[in-house]
């Protein structure tokens, strides 16, 4: 089998059940992923960058041949650093592929070298956003089976 690197980017605020599901199945496909979180100084994100690594290094920690890491500027350059011959994004909704063609056809004209594959959530995690668990753990619902549970404590510990 030939040996491929992947990337998969994102701000991971926090990481999801839905994250790890992708990160768990393609460690099955490419040789070496790279979880890379997106150093953003325009969003105001709720954990802060070394929070969200070390959450992810918790969370993905039994499969040896993903590492997390962080970048910053484009995605493009990023993976051609890393060597990576692919992007990996996950696509929930017909919303999320128009907006991740238009990044996908971007980073091929920037990285022509470099494909991008969507990849579709388990059918359990497609509705599932950082987003709208943010919006949860805010308003004091369930966190239960939608993040694992070292991010639940760190969501209560952040909302009481």
């Amino acid at each position: 089998m030939n040996s491929v690197i992947a990337v998969y980017p994102g701000s991971f605020d926090p990481v999801t059940n839905g994250h790890l599901d992708l990160i768990e199945r393609s460690s099955k496909i490419f040789s070496r992923l790279f979880v890379a979180v997106l150093r953003n100084q325009d969003k105001d994100p709720m954990f802060e960058i070394e929070e969200r690594l070390e959450m992810l290094r918790q969370t993905t920690s039994a499969w040896p041949n993903v590492e997390v890491d962080s970048f910053h500027g484009l995605l493009a350059d990023y993976a051609r650093r890393k060597e990576a011959r692919v992007i990996l994004r996950g696509i929930r909704a017909v919303s999320d592929y128009e907006y991740e063609l238009q990044m996908a056809l971007m980073n091929r004209k920037l990285a022509p070298q470099v494909e991008t594959v969507f990849m579709l959530p388990a059918e359990a995690y497609s509705f599932l956003s950082s987003r709208l668990v943010r919006e949860v753990a805010r308003l004091g619902g369930s966190l239960r089976g939608l993040v694992p549970p070292p991010v639940e404590e760190r969501l209560k510990n952040k909302f009481g």
